[in-house]
């Protein structure tokens, strides 16, 4: 029997788990990001009771496309266009309140409103204007080692939530005169630190608090104790659906280091970004494009800095969400999905972007590399290894159709066909959503 995409996981729950059990579902990316998480998370929240970003900040970028509508998000969870669902950002989020107070009112404009179904919690770090100077100068500093950040700010503020002591947390909104004295102390470390690093002119101890009296007025009604409040829900039988930001070859730990972002990125940073534990998850889905993407620098071993990167970029759109830069495109990495897979115990995989590749006289996969004349299929995170990296390529069959309005698998093109068939192999997972297109409907449910 048929299911509907977006009632696809709850079709697997029956299955599974029985009629009366609630479904937590974690949608993680698998690749350098960019993968479409937006348009799965936004799908499953159909049937989700209370949608969890756990980690990031305004680096993310998750596009959600509803018929003439698109709304980029950067903070708020991808399943905020729905109405009446419950949507939390959880302790390990960055909350930058400048871009999350003008994406609740943005959506206010377009009569989605988020007043009683919003939680921030207390304990997500402040992103404030000297993480951003921070995160400014630190990357023209490094010149041509530049990471590539997206000048947000979210590096340093996570460099000071580990170092404790120059650190503002969404709760410290609640007191703004114990706020004033923190800022000041903080401001006037991060000018002496600016200056002589830099030679950077000060910056306004009094300009920061002022803008801070705003962002706590805005957010006010929003603050809570989410860990709390999402133990409560899961005692309380609701389905709860994590969302992920960047992609898992990003996490802080396990990704390419040093050209990762300053989180757990992978489904590993879940339990921790949220205070929820794996073991409460039942389902762990994984986002990939049918070909690879990176922004900023960093070893990229199936790059193609040519025409055919060219015209994945502009068939794609691949230009940043949150930056506007065009994205490197590359070919399909099995050996980086299927590392992805590994780490983060992924049950099935959603694979965005099958109608870019239409028309292409070439399709190659990456089924692994040669490292030091040895082949190998297992990914090697360690940045220095990978550069040396030569992909080890497989030549697959192309089509010419445009396929953005199938909606049933068996009326593909038979080479699209045999090229998903040919990844779930390669990836050892099941590949059950299939993107043919950026609205929420051109989803092929297999």
């Amino acid at each position: 029997m048929r299911v509907a995409p977006e009632r696809w996981f709850w079709a697997v729950q029956k299955h599974f788990f029985g009629k009366t059990t609630p479904m937590n579902s974690c949608v993680v990316g698998l690749q350098w990001g960019d993968e479409g998480k937006g348009k799965v998370v936004d799908i499953l929240a159909e049937n989700s009771d209370i949608i969890v970003r756990y980690g990031g900040g305004a680096n993310a970028g998750h596009t959600v496309v509803v018929g003439d509508e698109k709304f980029a998000l950067h903070i708020l969870p991808s399943g905020s266009v729905r109405p009446g669902k419950t949507c939390v950002i959880a302790n390990a989020v960055v909350v930058d309140p400048e871009v999350l107070i003008n994406e609740i009112e943005t959506l206010g404009r377009k009569g989605i409103r988020l007043d009683g179904r919003l939680l921030v919690s207390e304990n997500a770090h402040v992103v404030l204007d000297y993480h951003k100077q921070e995160d400014r100068l630190r990357e023209e500093s490094l010149g041509k080692n530049k990471i590539g950040t997206t000048i947000r700010g979210i590096g340093p503020c996570y460099a000071d939530k580990v170092g404790r002591s120059y650190a503002v947390r969404v709760g410290d909104l609640r007191d703004l005169q114990g706020l004033k004295a923190m800022i000041q102390n903080i401001v006037g470390y991060k000018n002496r630190l600016f200056g002589a690093l830099y030679g950077a002119e000060p910056i306004s101890a009094e300009d920061i608090f002022n803008k801070c009296i705003g962002y706590a007025e805005a957010m006010a009604p929003f603050i809570a104790d989410t860990t709390e409040f999402l133990h409560d829900s899961i005692a309380n039988g609701k389905s709860i659906l994590f969302e992920g930001a960047q992609g898992s070859l990003l996490d802080i730990d396990h990704g390419t280091f040093p050209f990762v972002t300053s989180s757990n990125s992978s489904p590993l940073g879940m339990p921790s970004g949220s205070g929820v534990p794996a073991k409460m998850v039942q389902k762990f889905i994984g986002v990939a494009k049918a070909y690879s993407t990176r922004v900023g620098g960093g070893p990229f071993p199936t790059e193609q800095d040519n025409e055919i990167g060219q015209y994945i970029r502009d068939r794609g759109n691949e230009y940043g969400t949150t930056t506007g830069r065009p994205r490197r495109c590359g070919w399909f990495d099995a050996a980086a999905v299927s590392y992805s897979v590994a780490i983060g115990a992924i049950d099935s995989i959603s694979l965005m972007h099958l109608d870019t590749l239409s028309g292409l006289k070439e399709l190659r996969v990456c089924r692994g590399y040669k490292i030091d004349g040895k082949e190998t299929t297992f990914f090697p995170a360690n940045a220095t290894r990978l550069a040396k990296a030569e992909p080890v390529y497989e030549t697959l069959g192309c089509w010419d159709e445009e396929i953005t309005g199938v909606r049933d698998f068996n009326d593909l093109p038979v080479n699209a066909k045999d090229y998903v068939c040919r990844l779930e192999e390669l990836t050892k997972t099941p590949i059950t959503m299939v993107g043919v297109g950026p609205e929420r409907t051109e989803i092929i449910e297999r």
